[in-house]
């Protein structure tokens, strides 16, 4: 009989905790001003005026950056995370912050209530950030305010970088575009001897900004 591997139970408790954790964040980047840890009752001076950032893309974002955080630790790997979906910019700052990364680059949002309510405030806020992933966010090199370029990316983060494993995550909307469409032919090009590997995920979730997918 074949023995399967699974988790143990304080793992998965950890994971769900740490991905539970970066939805908060997420959340907050998009909805809230002010009261990040909602120590007093939500008001509507703690709310944005203006919503921006997708919420639909952004759990599945999290959750494949917790387990892929899971396989780096376990086996080693030296591996980089690009995301697809557009404006799944809050996921990617929310995990950078978590991991303390994000706070090494900027001193000023520290990880503390202050620290967090500057993380959330300056999100898609004059003077702050986009509400995309962008060349100032800590571990990116996916622009992701305009779609479809994201595993071209994969391919040439890939090309000459042998001990490389890049984790590209594909949006189903992303998908339909006429550059992702064309990427995908990019393994053609990949040559093992001398290139790193690429693990296309598609984060098939049945929307993109305003309609269903294909």
């Amino acid at each position: 009989m074949t023995k399967t591997n699974t988790l143990s139970k304080k793992e998965v408790a950890v994971m769900n905790a740490y991905w539970r954790a970066a939805n908060y964040l997420s959340v907050g980047q998009i909805y809230l001003y002010d009261n990040p840890l909602l120590k007093k009752p939500l008001q509507p001076e703690h709310i944005k005026p203006r919503l921006l950032g997708h919420w639909g893309t952004t759990p599945g974002l999290n959750f494949i950056y917790v387990h892929l955080n899971r396989l780096i630790r376990k086996y080693d790997l030296n591996m980089i995370y690009i995301t697809g979906p557009g404006h799944g910019g809050p996921g990617l700052v929310a995990n950078t912050y978590l991991e303390g990364t994000y706070s090494e680059i900027y001193p000023n949002i520290s990880r503390d209530a202050e620290g967090m309510r500057r993380l959330f405030k300056q999100f898609s806020f004059p003077g702050g950030i986009p509400s995309h992933a962008a060349p100032e966010t800590p571990g990116s090199i996916n622009e992701g305010g305009e779609l479809g370029y994201s595993l071209a990316h994969a391919y040439g983060a890939a090309f000459d970088n042998p001990d490389l494993l890049v984790a590209c995550v594909v949006g189903d909307g992303e998908a339909e575009t006429g550059a992702l469409a064309t990427s995908w032919h990019s393994n053609k090009f990949l040559n093992p001897v001398r290139d790193g590997a690429v693990l296309p995920i598609l984060h098939l979730n049945g929307y993109k900004i305003a309609n269903p997918t294909v």
